[in-house]
């Protein structure tokens, strides 16, 4: 680059104020008119200028940086130990005991306190503190306030807005299926949702695999990233160690996390072992080691593991209704219910909208199913006992959800009405036994209070605009999360009303409960004493039909002429003896007869007496 000019300054003018003076103006450029250019002026006319007095304004836009939460928290030893003394070495903590016990100022102390110690421990013994005066009475009534629900927080797989203007892409391309939650046992700040894609062939290549863990105080981003081996679509938290959670995949294997080591599972069963369809259920078993569970699959099979050997179940039942045991007959699973308090059963619904009741510690095959409810047109999707009544259970599927009782097979004691969409998921509240909770594929959440209205919902929320797919409530019974088929957990918190034990619910419940049960076993008795009559008939008239010879035509002409009067003959000896003041009617009656048989060519025969009797009343 060549230098055109060189501006020179003497140093000492540096920093000087320029000064200005004025001088006559001089022309530095003239640009003469170029006469080709007249050709392409345009006139315009009338020629409208706008002038704007106001201020020019700009916009600008400050995004402020992102606060970063981070969890600490502080461990707490023993102290008080001399220097040199180890609280973790036990011979030296019992030999420096044993080295203070015998030093006289401690014995005098200790007797100074205790004295002290005693008149506290008096004091306790004559009034209790924690005593509940009033702990008879009824819990009070909530204000009478409409159901309502709103919606605290909203979870998608997509970490934020933001994130995907940096990266230029969604991470996840393909939208998944939040097929199941589970809440933190410990803290209800957390949640497992277990993503994958359900429909038939649909999986892509580039489809993650992954399902999270979410911080409900800091929900931009997942607490932790789980990535199993095939997509998850069921997952639940141990209830004995929170840090431990068990998942089942799409391709049927079973996987275990412990959030202390990562997002890698610990262990994952083998192939060969595992189920061959998805694993819709995977549930804790309360044992003394805390590493018990169970599975079920639509293969058909109920798997018993223990996860600190995953190499191969611990037991085996096949869903095979005949008690047969054969795997071609069994009966698809797409969900599981289990009771702690009832340790040894279990239920399962199936694809064909059967329920079977199951009992794990019977001796025999046969045994082990001890009872099928059937009462749905397709699979059932939610199965789940009252935590009040362990003795009732709520199914639903198809396009209504049904409450039903151990003790009637047949038919459930209460059901909600056919909606227009499908059911998908379902649960009781845990804190009132006459609350339930139903998801819809239209996005709509249903909460019933039977107790206050039955043929229609108490509140129905429409949630998103996708198909909701799982649903699961928080032990304190005021939040509930509702997973979508595109993968978004909606929050929502309830009103007091429907989260609060009322006045007498219990006894109501139970009252209602009782009464139905009661009704529907009158109702399965006379239904099954009209079947048995009718299979005694039909058996009946089989047996007639064989041991009868075949008639003639005039044996039948004879035969019906004698059931004809004689049916006559019945009448009007009824009519006679409960009627004799209406005697026309009875002479009405056998005209009528007597027609009846000129009609057909017969004569009357009927007994000389009857005849007798006539002329003596005429």
């Amino acid at each position: 680059m060549e230098i055109i000019y060189v501006y020179t300054r003497k140093r000492s003018e540096f920093g000087r104020p320029c000064s200005f003076s004025d001088r006559p103006a001089k022309v530095s450029v003239d640009i003469p008119p170029d006469p080709s250019m007249a050709s392409g002026f345009i006139l315009r006319n009338p020629v409208d200028s706008y002038v704007q007095h106001a201020s020019d304004m700009s916009e600008h836009e400050v995004n402020t940086e992102r606060v970063e939460v981070e969890s600490r928290g502080v461990n707490h030893v023993e102290g008080g130990w001399p220097k040199d003394i180890n609280p973790q070495e036990v011979e030296q903590t019992i030999r420096f005991r044993k080295k203070v016990e015998k030093d006289e100022n401690y014995i005098n102390t200790i007797m100074h306190l205790g004295t002290l110690m005693e008149h506290c421990v008096k004091q306790n013994n004559a009034i209790n503190i924690y005593e509940e005066y009033f702990g008879e009475e009824e819990m009070a009534e909530v204000e009478d306030e409409p159901p309502s629900a709103k919606t605290i927080n909203v979870i998608s797989k997509l970490t934020s807005f933001f994130d995907v203007l940096l990266s230029k892409r969604d991470p996840n391309v393909t939208k998944r299926t939040a097929t199941h939650l589970s809440w933190h046992p410990d803290t209800c700040k957390k949640l497992a949702v277990a993503y994958s894609s359900l429909e038939f062939q649909q999986n892509m290549k580039d489809m993650s695999f992954d399902s999270y863990i979410w911080d409900l105080e800091n929900p931009n981003k997942p607490e932790l990233v789980l990535k199993p081996s095939s997509p998850l679509v069921s997952l639940e938290y141990n209830p004995k160690d929170s840090h431990v959670l068990v998942g089942g995949c799409y391709n049927g294997q079973m996987a275990y996390w412990d959030t202390r080591k990562g997002g890698l599972p610990v262990e994952v069963s083998t192939v060969e072992v595992s189920h061959r369809d998805p694993v819709y259920g995977a549930i804790w078993l309360q044992s003394k080691t805390g590493t018990e569970c169970f599975s079920a699959s639509t293969d058909g099979q109920v798997l018993w593991w223990d996860i600190r050997k995953l190499s191969e179940p611990t037991e085996t039942l096949v869903l095979d209704i005949t008690r047969k045991g054969l795997l071609e007959n069994a009966l698809g699973a797409v969900t599981l219910e289990f009771e702690p308090t009832m340790p040894t059963k279990f239920m399962v619904g199936t694809e064909q909208g059967i329920v079977i009741a199951c009992n794990r510690k019977a001796k025999t095959l046969a045994e082990k199913i001890t009872s099928t409810y059937s009462g749905h047109h397709g699979p059932v999707y939610a199965l789940a006992r009252n935590p009040f009544y362990p003795k009732i259970f709520l199914t639903v599927g198809d396009w209504a959800a049904r409450i039903w009782s151990e003790e009637t097979k047949e038919s459930p004691i209460m059901w909600t009405k056919y909606h227009l969409s499908y059911l998908t998921d379902g649960c009781w509240s845990t804190v009132r036994p006459a609350v339930f909770f139903t998801t819809r594929s239209d996005g709509t959440l249903d909460i019933w209070d039977f107790l206050f209205k039955q043929n229609d919902p108490s509140l129905s929320l429409k949630v998103c605009d996708e198909p909701l797919s799982s649903l699961r409530l928080q032990d304190n019974g005021c939040v509930v999360g509702c997973g979508s088929k595109l993968g978004t957990v909606t929050l929502l918190e309830i009103s007091s009303g429907l989260c609060t034990l009322q006045r007498n619910e219990k006894t109501l419940a139970t009252a209602m409960f009782e009464r139905e049960t009661k009704r529907e076993k009158i109702l399965e008795a006379r239904h099954r004493e009209l079947r048995l009559k009718e299979r005694a008939r039909s058996e009946g008239q089989e047996t007639e039909v064989e041991e009868k010879p075949v008639e003639s035509p005039h044996e039948v002409l004879d035969r019906t002429r004698r059931e004809f009067f004689k049916v006559i003959e019945v009448e009007l000896q009824r009519r006679a003896q409960a009627e004799t003041q209406h005697l026309p009617s009875a002479f009405q009656v056998k005209d009528h007869a007597r027609e009846e048989a000129a009609a057909q060519g017969e004569e009357s025969q009927l007994p000389k007496e009857e005849e007798e009797e006539e002329k003596d009343a005429a």
